[in-house]
């Protein structure tokens, strides 16, 4: 027998003050409600009731067993109850993984409106630029920027992420502006640096729809986007950066975009999440959140 089961018959019997009134509470015969309370004492190897033809009573046992039941099955209740509101609406804490670019220029400044909306959510933002294990490590979700590799995730797209070459008036006003992305190699680049080396090959999609490499020099190489864009700011070279970080700057003359006219390189952005039947409310409102904020179509 369901030992929960058992449990609830018990103290319906206790509360009811017969096997008989716990029987039509419960809908089943007088019989079967003893035979629940029956399986509890062998479990427990012990009486729980006192029984006799006229009335029945807790023993000893019984009564510290059945206060137990009370608030065991408290708990349960209370479990079961707060699945189902996160089921109904957002609520609980959200682990997020996101590149620390896309963390920084579009989630973080977002997240007021999220939290604003949803207010019994509690959002954890870990910016890392490696691909985390989202069962392994804790994530609800994960922003990846760039291919995705064969996994059983669900995967939405975001807007993609297109890089952008410019440069500091300053610059150009000292050095002049190149005309053609050949003209870089007569320039000073500033060039993003993986743990691969530095990322000094700048490819173009020519007008005419022809792929053009350049091999651009230069004397400083930096491992962080933001650091590079401030080096770009100061006058210091020419630099490839992503457009979601040059939005204010653009704006603003502070740096000037080259090559407008040509197609840069994309990179697939995707927000992924683990399949599961049933989707709680808080990862549901969170991902729609950020395609509604984020997603292909507000490029």
């Amino acid at each position: 027998m369901n030992r929960f089961v058992s449990m609830s018959i018990f103290v319906r019997v206790v509360e009811r003050g017969s096997f008989a009134a716990a029987a039509e509470d419960s809908g089943m015969t007088a019989t079967m409600v003893g035979n629940h309370v029956r399986a509890l004492e062998r479990l427990l190897g012990t009486r729980l009731l006192n029984r006799t033809t006229r009335r029945q009573s807790l023993t000893e046992i019984g009564r510290g067993y059945y206060e137990q039941c009370v608030s065991i099955l408290a708990q349960v209740q209370s479990a079961e109850i707060d699945a189902r509101d996160m089921r109904a609406r957002p609520r609980g804490r959200l682990r997020i993984s996101a590149p620390v670019i896309f963390a920084a220029c579009r989630l973080a400044p977002a997240m007021k409106v999220y939290l604003e909306r949803y207010p019994d959510v509690q959002v954890e933002l870990v910016l890392n630029d490696r691909i985390v294990d989202l069962a392994d490590e804790g994530f609800d979700a994960a922003i990846r920027v760039g291919a995705l590799p064969d996994s059983n995730l669900i995967a939405r797209p975001l807007m993609p992420s297109s890089r952008i070459v410019c440069a500091a008036p300053g610059y150009l006003a000292r050095y002049g502006t190149p005309a053609t992305p050949k003209d870089l190699e007569q320039h000073h680049c500033l060039a993003f640096r993986f743990n691969s080396g530095a990322e000094r090959d700048w490819s173009f999609t020519l007008a005419d729809g022809s792929q053009q490499t350049v091999r651009v020099p230069g004397r400083l190489d930096i491992s962080e986007g933001h650091a590079l864009r401030e080096a770009a700011l100061t006058g210091l070279g020419i630099a490839r950066l992503p457009d979601m970080m040059l939005e204010r700057d653009l704006a603003a003359g502070k740096l000037i975009r080259l090559f407008a006219d040509l197609q840069m390189p994309t990179f697939p952005v995707h927000i992924v999440y683990m399949p599961e039947r049933k989707q709680t409310a808080k990862l549901a409102s969170f991902v729609e959140f950020v395609i509604g904020q984020f997603g292909p179509e507000r490029r």
